[in-house]
């Protein structure tokens, strides 16, 4: 972004937060050639680029940007994997890492917000059912009883200009292979929700899921990633019905929860994105708005949580914009909802045990 961003008032100070998702990740040594045309890149390379290293103090220096954080849910990147000892095992090292985070901010020295709180690590649920349970076990004993879930990304698309440097990593139809089902099934027996992302046309593929497993809490994020780039520019406008229609269906199965959240990012290609001028909170909440709302409207408050998705998301917008982005949406709730939307229903679905939102 080549102006410097907006400085906002903060809407409603005192309003409790639960950010329940965000991730921490070092990349500057997968950064260290610079590319010898930057405009060329794909936008989250960029946005990586703008945010190398992001570790507990980049985040409490978001979070204690002027709005109430009292807690925050780590979700996997990728980050800190174990470089020996068995493949399956690697992404544990991301929630031993994690832990030590949460511990720091645990002890008070670095403020009032709990970073960390809860964690979502990574597991291949492909593997056979006994290697995910191993996974699964580890996770729990690395997390010091911050261990809440598991997110296995399902997001695939045929353009490679979609998801750029992402493009591949999973194959097309994952969360229906007969592999995958057999582990995520072991979830449930180890009292762990999950985390999914897809974009917007595989939404079919999250619904088909939540019917199949009715007792594993799922939680859709950045809901379903909208898209707007690639081969779908132009087209987020004309999708926006059968989103509509798919979320409503989603919405219908009582064990999925929404994340409000994610639109800041690439994917949606909202004109928002690394623009010239930064964007305010008002012009934000217009773009986002008709999601958001729908959301709400489908699921309920209780439901339903915003989110930072932060750093991906400072593509578009600082930490406290976002936040006001997502008040100025909100304004016209009750204080009930609100207080769900913002906090509460984070602290129930990933079991924070925050006494202030009970």
């Amino acid at each position: 972004m080549s102006a410097s961003r907006p400085v906002e008032d903060i809407l409603d100070p005192d309003l409790p937060i639960v950010d329940p998702h965000h991730h921490l990740w070092d990349r500057r040594g997968a950064l260290a050639a610079p590319p010898s045309d930057p405009s060329s890149e794909h936008g989250f390379t960029r946005v990586v680029r703008m945010a190398p290293r992001y570790f507990l103090e980049e985040l409490l220096a978001d979070t204690g940007s002027g709005h109430d954080v009292l807690a925050t849910v780590f979700v996997e990147c990728r980050a800190m994997w174990r470089a020996d000892g068995p493949e399956a095992m690697k992404p544990v090292g991301e929630t031993e890492f994690v832990n030590g985070v949460a511990a720091m901010s645990a002890s008070g020295t670095y403020g009032r917000t709990r970073a960390c709180a809860g964690i979502v690590g990574h597991a291949d649920l492909r593997l056979p059912p006994d290697t995910v349970d191993a996974v699964l076990k580890a996770h729990l004993a690395a997390g010091g009883g911050r261990f809440r879930g598991i997110r296995h990304g399902g997001a695939w698309s045929a353009d490679p200009g979609v998801l750029g440097p992402l493009h591949g990593r999973v194959p097309e139809g994952l969360y229906a292979s007969p592999e995958f089902r057999a582990g995520f099934a072991r979830l449930a027996a180890n009292g762990l929700s999950f985390d999914a992302w897809v974009l917007e046309p595989q939404l079919p593929d999250v619904l088909a899921l939540a019917r199949a497993f009715p007792e594993t809490t799922i939680v859709l994020d950045h809901v379903g990633t909208p898209l707007g780039v690639a081969s779908h520019a132009g087209r987020r406008e004309e999708r926006f019905a059968i989103w509509r229609q798919n979320l409503r269906a989603l919405a219908g199965c009582p064990n999925v929860n929404v994340k409000l959240g994610g639109l800041a990012m690439v994917f949606c290609g909202f004109p928002s994105f690394l623009s010239g001028t930064p964007a305010s909170s008002e012009q934000l909440a217009s773009e986002w708005r008709p999601y958001i709302d729908e959301c709400i409207d489908a699921f309920g408050a209780s439901r339903c949580m915003f989110e930072s998705n932060f750093p991906v998301d400072m593509g578009s917008c600082s930490y406290a914009t976002l936040w006001n982005a997502f008040k100025r949406i909100a304004a016209g709730r009750s204080a009930q909802e609100k207080r769900a939307l913002f906090g509460g229903t984070a602290n129930r679905v990933y079991r924070l045990g925050i006494a202030q939102l009970a």
